[in-house]
């Protein structure tokens, strides 16, 4: 089955957006941050799963070269979708401490 290209695979129109409605825009930010937030579930998920391999382990919370490559990793991927790079750095920083002060509030 062809598509119209007009058209997302969802059927609705495909804008650019300048084509599109004040009103729209805010509408795809509130969809995009939605899954934002569900990412950021997600990731907190592992992350508990993680700290429990660390204690049934013994391992410390704290994995310094873990750490690194996880900003070396939001560099590049900041890099390939050309965002601030220290602001996404920041953020996972962030989501990095509340990750180490969940996984010593659960030991």
């Amino acid at each position: 089955m062809t598509r119209d290209p007009d058209t997302t695979e969802d059927g609705t129109e495909n804008r650019t957006p300048e084509e599109m409605s004040l009103d729209e825009l805010r509408e795809e930010i509130e969809t995009i941050d939605r899954e934002i937030v569900e990412l950021i579930a997600q990731r907190t998920y592992v992350a508990d799963t993680i700290a429990q391999v660390k204690a049934e382990h013994d391992l410390p919370t704290t994995d310094e070269k873990q750490e690194q490559q996880v900003m070396d990793r939001a560099g590049r991927n900041a890099k390939q979708f050309d965002v601030d790079a220290n602001l996404v750095k920041a953020i996972f920083r962030l989501l990095i401490e509340l990750n180490k002060v969940e996984q010593r509030s659960n030991r």
